[in-house]
């Protein structure tokens, strides 16, 4: 199965600016031979954006989505992508799935929200696990720190997830997250993992890129560096099974002395 890392857009102030660039990106995308397109974190509208965040925030039936039901069914493939979802008079963090056909077949909501930029603007969502098929790969979702939470990483591998697709909006000085922790997140958890990071600068902050694809051998499949980039890589759930015999991490947890923990469901 190939997959295509839109690390981009650079410069994000603008809506209909994203959006053009996420087709652009979904049609490029489709003509390397990719099924689905992954976008960083909130790559629809910007994230350190302010006030605008309440501003730019919809349901998930809403213009954006419509947008990019349009972007999926032209270009042929599945899109993921971050945005600000309004519902119940509450703001979520969310990215979500939506399949070739222009159905939509996931919404995750960010659980563990990073610092007072997401705590002054949305409300941290209360489903960890929400996963979709695609290729015959189950396939799971975390948005950006969460995947810095071991536990949240271990709850998808032991409910099925075979592949982990994390949109983030990382800044520097933190690339030791995507260079170090993603690629053990990985490997702990015998998985694949796609962390498509931002980049580019919005207000203060500077995003460091370094998008990655990691296989659950911690094998790095590819590594983009600071500024835009698609990157396409191939993930082979043949090599997942591979790993999981070679490395056993999984089976060999000793659950009976840390029954405290969520034991293994599938």
């Amino acid at each position: 199965m190939r997959a295509a890392l839109f690390q981009g857009p650079e410069l994000s102030s603008d809506v209909a600016a994203n959006l053009a660039a996420l087709a652009a990106a979904a049609r490029t995308a489709a003509a390397s031979g990719a099924s689905i397109l992954v976008c960083p974190e909130m790559a629809a509208t910007g994230y350190n954006i302010g006030p605008l965040i309440a501003e730019r925030a919809e349901p998930a039936d809403g213009p954006i989505a419509a947008r990019v039901t349009e972007i999926a069914r032209e270009s042929g493939i599945t899109v993921v992508y971050g945005y600000p979802e309004s519902d119940g008079g509450v703001v979520y963090n969310s990215v979500q799935v939506v399949d070739s056909s222009g159905t939509s077949v996931a919404n995750y909501r960010k659980t563990h929200l990073f610092g007072e930029l997401d705590r002054t603007h949305f409300t941290a969502g209360d489903e960890l696990v929400v996963q979709f098929d695609h290729d015959g790969i189950r396939c799971g979702i975390l948005i950006c720190y969460d995947v810095e939470f071991p536990e949240a990483v271990r709850a998808h591998a032991d409910r099925g997830t075979q592949w982990l697709i994390v949109p983030t909006g990382l800044m520097s000085p933190y690339e030791f997250i995507a260079e170090t922790v993603v690629p053990t997140r990985a490997y702990e958890s015998q998985l694949f993992v796609t962390y498509v990071n931002r980049c580019g600068t919005e207000a203060v902050l500077d995003y460091c890129g370094s998008s990655c694809a990691i296989a659950p051998d911690g094998t790095e499949l590819a590594r983009s560096g600071r500024h835009e980039e698609l990157a396409i890589v191939d993930l082979d759930v043949a090599d997942l099974h591979r790993s999981r015999r070679e490395n056993t991490h999984l089976d060999d947890r000793r659950l009976d002395l840390y029954p405290f923990l969520q034991e293994k469901t599938s």
